[in-house]
């Protein structure tokens, strides 16, 4: 699975409401430099966000965006749904965008397949904004770990 810049856009952006939690909201352009993001790009994200019911916007000079929920009720499979559609790596055995395929009788890694679909889903409903937030952010040393870099496409 690979998350599209939308989704990759839209969490960095909900992350940062959840740090500024409290603080009343915070404007597209700041959120947008504070995350690296295109300001355009990022006001049609939040509008979508907004639209779902998981950021609101506050009008005004000194208004912005906030969260629509508290972060323990949103969840990234939430928002990466929303923007991708599917959390499936393949087609055949999403349930949502489902594509029939000529091998599925007797294909053996499909298998694989759905156990990385499962888990994938499962893991992203859990992983709620404030349980995530909770986190460590990931080390490069964790990246680079030696069990799993032997491996090309990793």
């Amino acid at each position: 699975m690979k998350l599209s810049r939308k989704s990759d856009y839209a969490l960095r952006a909900l992350f940062t409401l959840v740090e500024r939690r409290g603080e009343g909201p915070i404007s597209i352009r700041e959120l947008a430099e504070l995350n690296d993001v295109p300001r355009r790009f990022l006001e049609q994200i939040m509008l979508e966000l907004k639209s779902v019911g998981i950021v609101r916007s506050i009008p005004g000079r000194i208004g912005g965006f906030e969260l629509g929920r508290p972060p323990e009720q949103i969840t990234m499979g939430q928002v990466v749904r929303h923007f991708d559609g599917q959390l499936a790596p393949i087609a055949c055995v999403s349930s949502t965008h489902y594509e029939a395929c000529s091998q599925e009788g007797h294909c053996r890694f499909r298998r694989v397949l759905l156990d990385i679909r499962n888990y994938t889903a499962r893991r992203m409903d859990e992983a709620t904004l404030a349980i995530v937030y909770a986190t460590a952010p990931v080390t490069r040393k964790e990246v680079f770990d030696v069990a799993f870099t032997g491996g090309d496409g990793i």
